[in-house]
């Protein structure tokens, strides 16, 4: 199925979860993330806030763990540009004061941001993904721009209420490929990430 297809059907799906179910899957996305990944040589790590109208993931279970069991890493969130239609990460911490954007996402009201090339790790927000690491967002692009400018050995991870899709079939050269994708019951490793 196309980026449109998919993107009409999971923004549904995304939105007619209910609270109760949103808040279960997005503890259980935390705990698969930290069963999975070893945290102990990151130093920034990069996650967006959900966008409460759109029904997105609750990150705040992982930040609270973060702030609590890994004081060592570095927490930062997108602030988006929409001159440039570029991302800035912004240092995040537990007491970061928060203001709403234009699309009602919460961003840090300083602006203390972090150079791409130090992330070593972004959690990237999606809609659904397939298993060759392909994902479809909402359909702006800022997260490929952004992605695109990370390090090479930069942990592109996606995070997904849903199973895999089986293809997204239009993919082109801008799409940048995730390597992982975590969801309430399991952690895929795809498809780039085998043959590194």
């Amino acid at each position: 199925m196309t980026k449109a297809e998919l993107r009409k059907i999971y923004l549904t799906r995304q939105k007619s979860l209910l609270f109760d179910e949103r808040i279960e899957k997005s503890r259980a996305i935390s705990s698969q993330f930290f069963q999975t990944f070893d945290l102990s040589k990151i130093k920034f790590l990069h996650c967006f806030l959900p966008i409460k109208k759109f029904g997105e993931i609750d990150t705040g279970f992982i930040f609270e763990r973060l702030w609590r069991d890994f004081p060592h890493v570095e927490t930062v969130v997108p602030q988006v540009d929409f001159q440039s239609l570029e991302i800035n990460s912004l240092i995040y911490q537990r007491e970061t004061e928060l203001t709403e954007n234009i699309w009602n996402i919460d961003e840090p009201l300083h602006d203390e941001s972090v150079e791409t090339a130090k992330i070593d790790i972004i959690l990237v927000p999606l809609l659904c993904f397939d298993a060759s690491g392909l994902r479809v967002g909402y359909g702006k692009g800022f997260y490929d721009r952004f992605l695109k400018d990370c390090r090479e050995d930069c942990l592109k991870i996606g995070l997904s209420y849903f199973a895999p899709v089986e293809k997204i079939t239009d993919a082109n050269e801008l799409d940048v490929k995730l390597d992982f994708c975590v969801s309430p019951s399991e952690v895929f490793e795809l498809e780039e990430q085998q043959s590194k």
